[in-house]
């Protein structure tokens, strides 16, 4: 069975690249916005974050995809703040609204720990993008201390490439949830200008990182795991999403075609988004999935 890439690194390699994020912070390009914030002399760009680890809650969560969970669920840890402002964020008042504490690096690194004493299949990093260096860095103490589990990268899909690239044999698992298959539309619903030919890009940049999803005893090891949430009227272009995973990275990808997208927030400030998608277009998406050859495609 595989074991964490991490594992192959020292702690003081997983250090220097900790500090090649840290670089990244401050002026911040971390994300694809390259908002240029000084997070050395304090300030906060788009996603409002620091330089100290800020977490909304952590604990095992029985409610991912199945090969996440387990018996003991998947060890998530809710990062604050987010780099993307969808109108329908179910989690606003933790992406948008800022509600979570910040803590040090060590506190981070413990919780980790305690995630792994519960027995969690993994440790998943909900929103981890404009945090990556703390991350990294109480990754690094984390794994001084016995840790010894997978990592999961759970992202929204808007990525920086010079960020994937330090994050390489560091994260097991990329689960990117890609929101749309135009970058319009992106733009319009969650102020991410250029959103599908960025994902596009960090997708190809993970596959190549981990490749197709490897699983051992129903429980993910390594690789890719796509997420993609049906949205009312065809809003998430899900042909498009659907088609690139299938001719540019790989027909066997792992991808969760969600059904749970319901008005939360802002939602109903735009009417196309006041209502749940219906079944018939759940299935039509499903069916997109299976005449791609998605052999991995479903609602998992």
């Amino acid at each position: 069975m595989p074991h964490p890439l991490y594992l192959d690194l020292t702690a003081p390699e997983l250090r220097a690249r900790a500090e090649e994020l840290r670089a990244l912070a401050s002026p911040c390009r971390l994300c694809p916005r390259a908002c240029g914030a000084h997070r050395e002399r304090g300030e906060r760009g788009f996603c409002r974050a620091g330089l100290a680890p800020w977490v909304a809650s952590f604990g095992p969560h029985f409610g991912e995809e199945e090969v996440l969970v387990g018996e003991g669920g998947s060890g998530t840890i809710f990062f604050s703040g987010c780099n993307l402002r969808c109108l329908f964020c179910q989690n606003y008042a933790i992406s948008q609204l800022g509600e979570g504490e910040e803590i040090g690096v060590d506190d981070l690194a413990r919780i980790m720990l305690r995630l792994q004493a519960a027995g969690c299949a993994n440790v998943n990093l909900v929103t981890p993008t404009h945090q990556a260096p703390q991350i990294v860095a109480a990754l690094a103490v984390a794994r001084e201390e016995g840790l010894r589990l997978p990592l999961v990268w759970n992202c929204g899909g808007y990525e920086s490439l010079d960020a994937l690239r330090i994050l390489e044999r560091i994260v097991d698992i990329y689960l990117p949830d890609v929101k749309y298959g135009a970058s319009e539309v992106a733009a319009s619903l969650s102020a991410a200008p250029g959103y599908f030919e960025i994902a596009q890009d960090a997708l190809r940049e993970m596959h190549r990182q981990v490749g197709d999803l490897i699983v051992r005893d129903g429980i993910a090891v390594r690789g890719l795991l796509v997420r993609h949430l049906v949205l009312p009227d065809g809003l998430a272009g899900s042909e498009a999403v659907l088609e690139f995973i299938a001719r540019h990275i790989s027909p066997d990808t792992f991808v969760n075609v969600m059904a749970q997208y319901r008005p939360a927030h802002r939602a109903r400030e735009r009417p196309e988004l006041t209502r749940r998608p219906t079944a018939a277009e759940q299935e039509h998406v499903l069916a997109i999935a299976r005449r791609l050859g998605l052999r991995r495609a479903g609602p998992h």
